[in-house]
């Protein structure tokens, strides 16, 4: 095979077609397992949903005031699971925190969506038809969270193409500089060009590395992306001033 036919082929052969597939059959068990669950839920089970809403949304609430300590760093990895195929990088992963916020949303998720159903039938009997269509929903949601969670290597990535975070993606060029975003989370506020709206922050507490390192690794990284794209192992650099435990 010719050399253009070779690397025309280079992106069927990029080594994650196993992780595509698992990621996908995770997320349609999920679908399935949870879909035959809420289908077989009586109406009665919905109205004591419902009774539950305001204790989930509180927890929810109060989960968000958990600011554990952060002392992880970027980790080397020869192959990274990114959007369009396996590259070198460096990767963070989700804290405890993160993992955390995830549960309690899906949870308030699925809880109010049962628990506003529930309301609704009970004031037009009518809408009682639509209940598979709205359970059914519920259970492709949380198969999806699943397909998403698995999908990708670790929480956020920086790679030789640029930063990705959960699923979105930041090529380099793009970069124009960062900063801590002041949020009450903590996190690092993306200055990009174009700039975008909302304004970008990414990690935060969702994270195990604190923002001081991640802002040092991007500022680092964001001009000199050929170093994390040759495939030898990359020390992140650390802050000039110390690392402030958050």
């Amino acid at each position: 095979m010719s050399g253009p036919a070779m690397a025309a082929a280079a992106p069927d052969r990029d080594g994650l077609w196993s992780r595509r597939l698992f990621a996908l059959l995770a997320g349609a068990t999920v679908a399935a397992v949870s879909g035959r669950v809420l289908l077989a839920l009586e109406p009665s089970h919905l109205d004591a949903v419902r009774g539950v809403v305001w204790l989930v949304m509180l927890g929810h609430l109060a989960q968000r005031y958990w600011r554990p300590r952060r002392t992880g760093r970027l980790v080397w990895r020869p192959r990274l699971a990114g959007s369009h195929g396996a590259e070198p990088g460096l990767v963070a992963r989700r804290s405890a925190a993160g993992w955390l916020g995830l549960t309690a949303d899906v949870t308030a998720g699925v809880v109010v969506t049962l628990g506003g159903f529930s309301f609704l039938t009970e004031r037009w009997p009518q809408v009682e038809a639509g209940r598979p269509l709205v359970l059914a929903a519920v259970a492709l949601g949380l198969g999806w969270v699943v397909h998403a969670e698995t999908r990708f290597t670790g929480r956020l990535t920086l790679t030789g193409g640029g930063l990705r975070y959960g699923g979105d993606r930041y090529p380099w060029s793009e970069i124009r500089g960062v900063r801590p975003s002041g949020e009450r989370g903590g996190g690092v506020h993306l200055r990009l060009e174009p700039e975008r709206l909302p304004r970008t922050v990414i990690g935060g507490r969702d994270l195990t590395v604190p923002d001081e390192r991640l802002i040092a690794a991007i500022e680092a990284f964001r001009t000199t992306p050929e170093a994390l794209a040759v495939g030898l192992p990359v020390t992140p650099p650390e802050p000039a001033t110390g690392v402030a435990e958050r």
